[in-house]
């Protein structure tokens, strides 16, 4: 366990790449190149105007970075600032947040071409080239307030309490006219000494409006914040937004508030008392000589109360007292044992006092908000503030009081970011942030890695950039006796890191209820958007697989351990295998072998947890570290062989009657999608032969009927039988999947077949690198070159916007068919094998709109997610399965078993 001399400025999340990013863009270091921060605009304190500024987000675009997960977002009409900073000062806790942003002029070279497809979308933007990029993210941090020094400190190395308000200006502010909001008691207490140290003036925010604000916007706004804590049983409660009041809001810090609350700035304090936070770590001070509330709280987990509480079995003989309902180990008497035993204070061990202590105080607090909920005739309550800690022990104990005195008809709920909602209202209290309206969409939350997570608290310095990040893992790796998460130490050819521990349990080394409180970065994208033909947005849940279910939990974090050695040796060839992309190799493999053994021991530490989930925190860990896309240089390869054998396959297409070319093209997804350097199975097939040779084989392989067999149901649609007249559709979304032979033997063979029937084609791909997956970028480029052996992909890449001023020649004699419709690409606003369609670009959702088919390829996007989601239109959802358990799980077969499933739109009589 960590003691006090260890605690440097401490983070939770360490803040990541998003170091990287502010030491690039902002002047935050001291020196000549400092700039001045200009103070924030002061406001009303509790109510606030609605008709304030807020975040501009007309005619805003999401812009690729392939250096971080979320695309930062252009804001061409975007003039006001956004503040950077607020404080909750707590009797025993700082908890502070803060806001950052990457800025810089962004030229974008195909700005002409994507003009062209977003008219054609409606989603028009302006001169691209004479505007900032603003994007953003939520960082959350705590200190001890007797260290508010090390809060001082901190906010200093970043220059928090300076900013430009105008950064692509040369206009400025001087220094010592800054104002940054503060709630809670220290706002009042240590005013002089941020104007002393940091030069910034102290608006203070009333306490009990920004409790309540943070708590509303967390539970409007993140979709895994509120879950329920019994018998170390962790279940996430989806609140509806429309549906959220009245509540009652009990806030855990040094004392306790009870809040009613009715609305927007509709809230009461009820009740109270003095027993709260402060009182456990006084006392626990006081008879256990702990030096740190965490470690009083560690304490407890190794506590027996039995020795030192006086329970119903004790005044019974070891009896039930049934008639009532008391079970023999329930609590008569807190402390009451020490009444009748003949011993002193170093007679009692110091965990068991703890213990005691504990759920003295959890007891007491659960019944009192019992009562309250009971006295105004509310259902829900929802504890928040740092005295829970995400700690086990306690909100078993809140639950189990709530659940008893209710007899079962309420429930306790937690909050993941429960100690911060008087920092987040404070923050919100800023006139020009725009946050009030976001909704769960617009927010995603990130976890990188500053460190590893291995339970506990993590503590070291604040990180400036990727070199200091990697030292300080590297340090920390070495102090390995302190190291309980797997971390794979055996020398191999490439990184230095060739075998690697599976996450298993550790026993009582690192235990679930060990965890500090865990948060992440809330990166700010106000243009994510709900993919609009999502038939029932309240039950759409995109992963496919439960990884709440131990068996599979484990077996899927398996998989991911062993495909790491061969992911680190990819990436790292990817750039080289230079000595710098071998350690921060060796820095990813480390981080991400923490993230897996953290999710075995608590699997809802990041939220509720989905395969989605973690196939997306390998991506973005890798980005983390810089690996941009690793699998680049074969993507190339492969786009390079399955262009050189395009002209044949679409020679021997064009020579088939309408129903064998139907049937073909199918065969062709489904055969190419073979190519998944996700999959064990597919990466030894490579070492067996080429890329051509493969796809030939899988074809070969085609047989009827697949495992999931709808081909006949979609031919009829198509072309019509037994009277039926053959159906046009009007735009057909692709959800494209893997690059080389999979998009360009597969998926650009279906769309053309689309276009020429009159279909507008819009080909939807990953905004940033995931494996071997094709992005939105690289698209455009794989069209042209497939458009120079077909007429019919060239002059819809025309239309489209795709080839803007392009020289190709025309092809193949497909000349005779009529002008097709437009084919287009946008990126589908994120960076994984899969996708969760209630966080998609503005782009897709403009483009789906007018949608009437959408195809899901792929198993990442097809099988692994959204299998069962229903929507507006009709849906053909296109896979060969690479994974034995996921074929046993899903669909009752084997491996490179194929799914061809069509569904009419949900609830359709067509």
């Amino acid at each position: 366990m960590a003691g006090p001399e260890d605690e440097e400025h401490h983070d939770p999340i360490l803040d990541g790449n998003i170091e990287a990013e502010e030491a690039k863009s902002q002047a935050c270091v001291s020196g000549s190149g400092e700039r001045d921060m200009a103070p924030s605009a002061p406001g009303p304190s509790i109510h606030r105007s609605g008709s304030r500024p807020q975040l501009d987000l007309s005619k805003a675009e999401i812009q690729g970075n392939f250096e971080e997960r979320d695309p930062t977002i252009l804001l061409p009409n975007q003039s006001d600032d956004i503040s950077h900073l607020a404080l909750d000062i707590g009797g025993s806790l700082i908890k502070l947040l803060y806001f950052s942003r990457h800025e810089e002029d962004y030229t974008n070279d195909d700005g002409k071409r994507k003009r062209t497809i977003k008219e054609r979308l409606g989603i028009t933007n302006g001169n691209l080239r004479s505007y900032p990029v603003l994007g953003g993210r939520l960082h959350f941090v705590k200190f001890e307030t007797h260290k508010i020094n090390e809060c001082l400190d901190f906010i200093h190395s970043k220059q928090l309490h300076r900013r430009d308000p105008y950064p692509w200006s040369s206009k400025t502010l001087p220094l010592g006219t800054g104002v940054i909001k503060v709630t809670g008691g220290g706002a009042y207490k240590f005013a002089d000494l941020f104007k002393e140290r940091l030069g910034v003036s102290i608006e203070k925010e009333d306490e009990m409006h920004c409790l309540v604000s943070g708590a509303n916007f967390l539970l409007k706004a993140i979709r895994h914040e509120a879950f329920t804590h019994m018998e170390a049983e962790k279940e996430f409660v989806q609140i509806d937004p429309n549906d959220l009041y009245p509540y009652l809001l009990v806030n855990v810090g040094s004392g306790v508030s009870i809040i009613k609350v009715d609305g927007e700035g509709k809230f009461e304090r009820v009740s109270g008392t003095n027993v709260g936070g402060g009182t456990y770590w006084g006392l626990g001070k006081l008879l256990t000589k702990c030096k740190s509330f965490d470690e009083l709280l560690e304490l407890s987990q190794k506590g027996d109360n039995s020795t030192i509480d006086m329970l119903v079995g004790d005044i019974y003989g070891g009896m039930d007292y049934s008639k009532i309902g008391l079970s023999a180990s329930t609590i008569a008497s807190s402390f009451g044992k020490a009444i009748s035993e003949n011993k002193e204070l170093e007679d009692y061990r110091p965990e068991d006092i703890s213990l005691s202590l504990l759920r003295m105080i959890s007891y007491n607090i659960g019944q009192i908000s019992y009562l309250n909920a009971l006295r105004f005739g509310l259902k829900r309550i929802f504890f928040g503030g740092f005295f829970i800690r995400g700690h086990a022990y306690t909100m078993d104990t809140i639950s189990f009081a709530v659940h008893f005195w209710s007899k079962g008809e309420m429930q306790a709920m937690f909050l993941r970011h429960e100690g911060f909602l008087g920092a987040l209202g404070a923050f919100m209290s800023y006139e020009k942030h725009g946050l009030d309206d976001l909704m769960s969409h617009q927010l995603v939350e990130r976890f990188p890695m500053g460190a590893p997570y291995t339970g506990g608290n993590i503590h070291g310095p604040p990180l400036g950039d990727l070199n200091e990040k990697i030292s300080w893992m590297e340090k920390f790796v070495r102090r390995g006796t302190e190291i309980t998460a797997p971390v794979p130490m055996t020398p191999s050819k490439t990184t230095g890191l060739g075998g690697f521990d599976v996450p298993s349990s550790r026993g009582s080394s690192l235990r679930s209820d060990a965890s500090a409180l865990n948060v992440g970065v809330l990166h700010l994208v106000p243009t994510l958007e709900v993919f609009p033909l999502l038939a029932d947005l309240k039950t759409y849940e995109p992963n496919t697989i439960d990884l709440s279910d131990q068996g599979e939990r484990e077996y899927w974090l398996k998989v991911l351990s062993e495909h790491l050695p061969d992911l680190v040796d990819t990436a790292v060839a990817s750039e080289g295998g230079t000595e710098d992309a071998k350690r921060r190799g060796d820095a990813f493999a480390r981080a991400f072998s923490a993230h897996l053994a953290r999710l075995m021991e608590e699997p809802a530490a990041y939220g509720k947890l989905g395969l989605a989930n973690l196939l997306e925190l390998r991506e973005e860990c890798l980005r983390e570290f810089q690996f941009v896309d690793a699998y680049r240089s074969i993507k190339q390869r492969e786009n390079e062989a399955s262009l050189a054998v395009l002209p044949d396959l679409l020679e021997e297409l064009d020579s088939m009657n309408e129903e064998a070319r139907l049937l073909t093209l199918i065969e062709g997804v489904l055969a190419a999608n073979i190519f998944d350097w996700g999959s064990r199975a597919c990466v030894d097939l490579y070492h067996k032969g080429t890329i051509i040779e493969i796809y030939r084989m899988s074809r070969n392989k085609m047989q009827r009927p697949w495992r999931v067999d709808d081909f006949d149901a979609f031919k009829e649609r198509m072309l019509g039988s037994g009277g039926k007249q053959a159906h046009r559709h009007k735009r057909a979304l692709l959800f494209v999947d893997n690059s080389g032979a999979d998009v360009i033997l597969g998926m650009l063979p279906l769309a053309r077949e689309f276009l020429r029937r009159g279909t507008e084609v819009v080909l939807v791909a990953n905004s940033l690198p995931a494996l071997n997956d094709v992005t939105a970028m690289e698209l455009p480029d794989i069209v042209a070159g497939a458009a120079k052996h077909c007429d019919i992909l060239r002059r819809a890449a025309e239309m489209g916007g795709l080839l803007v001023d392009a020289m190709v020649n025309p092809g193949d004699g497909s000349k005779k068919d009529s002008t097709p419709a437009p084919l287009m690409v946008v990126e589908n606003g994120c960076g994984s094998p899969c996708i969760d369609l209630r966080q998609v670009s503005s782009e897709l959702a403009a483009a789906a709109k007018d949608a009437d088919l959408v195809i899901l390829e792929g198993m990442g996007r097809a099988l692994h997610t959204n299998f069962n989601a229903q929507f507006k239109c009709e849906a053909l959802k296109l896979a060969m399965v690479k994974n034995q358990r996921l074929a046993d799980k899903l669909i009752k077969g084997n491996i490179y078993d194929c799914v061809c499933r069509y569904e009419l739109p949900s609830h359709s009589q067509m």
